[in-house]
């Protein structure tokens, strides 16, 4: 079935993960990743809201805290954030300068990438790919 309303989506806006520390999840984005807070506000039924930039790009993450909700339980490698870096290298440097570390540590592919992942607070996974010079 092909779709003849090829314009129909304009742009990806931003994506919305919920949490259940709002402040750690927000603080762990910044610092490891430079993620910049566009907005922060409280919706109309209650949750509490944090817009992170994603650096070099419009894309949004939308971090949410809804207690009434129940706990926010995230499970194992059904989502992931992936996200390019200039050296796998340097990354890792960084990661240990605030005491952090690879939850699976950086190896090669056959395409000559080097891809590693590191999971943020929640347990939400985030990859990192150094693409081949």
């Amino acid at each position: 079935m092909e779709n003849n309303n090829k314009n129909i989506v304009k742009n990806f806006l931003h994506t919305r993960i919920r949490v259940n520390d709002l402040e750690k999840t927000v603080s762990f984005y910044k610092n490891v990743f430079a993620f910049k807070v566009v907005d922060q506000k409280k919706s109309p039924r209650g949750s509490e809201l944090v817009f992170l930039q994603i650096p070099n790009s419009d894309v949004l993450i939308e971090v949410a805290y809804f207690p009434n909700s129940g706990s926010a339980i995230v499970q194992e490698d059904l989502m992931h954030f992936a996200f390019e870096v200039e050296s796998m290298e340097a990354f890792s440097k960084h990661l240990k300068s605030l005491n952090l570390s690879f939850s699976e540590e950086p190896c090669k592919s056959s395409s000559g990438s080097i891809f590693a992942f590191v999971d943020a607070p929640e347990g939400y996974e985030i990859e990192l790919i150094e693409r081949p010079r």
